[in-house]
């Protein structure tokens, strides 16, 4: 069994219990971790303690190159952190490479030039002078469907900050926060820096929001467990960033390309086999386009290839876990009992060994619906007609979510034009990419705060004014 990393070491848990990680492609178990206690947490928060007064002390620059060497070690190690994802969490190799690994690098790179440039003595206000300093020991909970990118996202901007870190990455897939902590080792980052603690949710996770050593904490996934963190963070009045879940809308105007629109709206909804939190899970289309829409779409799920995630040309890897399937079959199961029309895919297992599950669209879905509330964390697609502009933006807002969304037009204004009238923390106009520098966040229940570049630094900040 794995230890734990604790104040610069390798360190069995207190509990001398396991996890066992498995693979979902295959069912089989490929290694085994910690099931941590809060006794670790414990020694975690008390080397995080001892550690935050030097490493806040220490020039930002310098703490950037840690995270400079870290890119360069990371990237050096890619295909082998990528076939780690693609083991224990089951994402496609090519993705778990692009995606999973070698853009978490990039981000680390990010935010140490950003430690570098960044104004932390930020002038003057009238008489005050205004600076910037760490928030302290800093809690980090992190989910499985990114493995490593979700904890970069944290431990890059906590660490560049100023920050001392405990991480508790998620007991399902483990292994690439394992592959950063050896990383982290490797580059000299002073002992007590970055700890890692291992374990189930309400064991370690519950400790570290509720630990009075932690100033702040910051969790992704689900709202209900966000909620939980929120409110265990509350007692000690703790600083709290979350990045919680999402019903994201994919909406297409009259005069947008339909098949551009259609096509790679399919593709959004079913990346990393639909369990991404910003994925474009409702496709709203006029009416009069709709059928149309519709055939497009089953289409394209039909060369959404589902497979071994190292297999040529596989386009959707398994799910994580037998749960994980067993409620997005639930989820399936409801649409059908509501009314909606299954059109592609659907509850038969497509291997007979492997938590997979076929790309699966839904067409005659009406707002209200539960597979159009409610996060699925799938390969499901509901598809919504609407019959004007009004319409299609009230649907698009009528969810307790607001992460991502999107909106296809004629041109790029008429398309900013309707995005601004969204409820969502980000909007990929005319299928705009990804920008891994640009703020990431939610509105309503997707959750508080931003993530990545100058936005997601600032979480891990206090600002001070010095009256002159």
């Amino acid at each position: 069994m794995r230890p734990l990393y604790l104040n610069g070491a390798w360190t069995a848990s207190v509990s001398g219990e396991g996890i066992d990680v498995v693979n979902p492609a295959t069912e089989e178990v490929v290694d085994r971790v910690p099931a941590g206690r809060p006794g670790d947490v414990d020694v975690a928060a008390a080397a995080a303690r001892a550690a935050f007064p030097g490493w806040a002390a220490t020039a930002p620059g310098e703490r950037g190159k840690f995270l400079a060497a870290a890119a360069d070690l990371l990237r050096e190690r890619s295909d082998r952190i990528a076939r780690i994802i693609a083991t224990d969490m089951g994402a496609p190799y090519g993705l778990a490479l692009k995606v999973q690994t070698l853009m978490p690098a990039g981000v680390l790179a990010s935010f140490a030039q950003l430690a570098e440039t960044y104004d932390f003595d930020g002038g003057r206000i009238g008489n005050s002078r205004i600076i910037r300093e760490p928030a302290g020991v800093v809690g980090l909970i992190t989910p499985w469907n990114y493995p490593l990118h979700q904890v970069v996202c944290k431990v890059a901007p906590a660490l560049a900050a100023g920050c001392t870190v405990v991480l508790k990455p998620s007991e399902v897939a483990p292994l690439a926060a394992y592959a950063l902590a050896e990383i982290f080792h490797e580059v000299g980052l002073p002992a007590g820096v970055f700890n890692m603690v291992s374990g189930h949710g309400p064991v370690v996770g519950e400790a570290i929001a509720a630990h009075p050593q932690v100033d702040m904490v910051s969790f992704t996934g689900s709202t209900r467990a966000g909620r939980r963190v929120a409110a265990l963070a509350a007692d000690s009045v703790k600083r709290v960033a979350l990045e919680l879940g999402g019903k994201s809308a994919n909406v297409v105007l009259p005069d947008a390309d339909l098949t551009a629109a259609v096509k790679v709206g399919v593709a959004n909804a079913f990346v990393n086999s639909g369990q991404t939190c910003s994925a474009l899970t409702r496709m709203i289309v006029h009416r009069d386009q709709y059928d149309d829409a519709v055939a497009i779409a089953v289409e394209a799920a039909g060369k959404q290839t589902v497979g071994d995630p190292f297999a040529e040309g596989t386009r959707l890897g398994p799910l994580v876990s037998a749960a994980q399937r067993d409620r997005v079959v639930h989820y399936i199961n409801r649409g059908q009992e509501e009314g909606a029309r299954l059109v592609a895919g659907g509850t038969e297992r497509p291997h007979d060994r492997g938590f997979y599950v076929q790309p699966t669209v839904f067409a005659g879905v009406a707002a209200g619906m539960t597979i159009e509330q409610e996060e699925i964390f799938g390969p499901v697609l509901s598809m919504i007609a609407y019959r004007d502009e009004a319409e299609a933006v009230r649907i698009a807002n009528g969810t307790p979510y607001g992460l991502a969304g999107a909106v296809w037009a004629g041109s790029a204004e008429r398309a900013v034009e309707v995005a601004r009238k969204l409820r969502t923390g980000q909007v990929a106009i005319n299928g705009g990419g990804f920008n891994p520098l640009a703020p990431f966040g939610g509105y309503k229940q997707s959750g508080i705060g931003r993530e990545m570049g100058e936005f997601g630094l600032e979480e891990y900040l206090e600002v001070k004014s010095l009256q002159m």
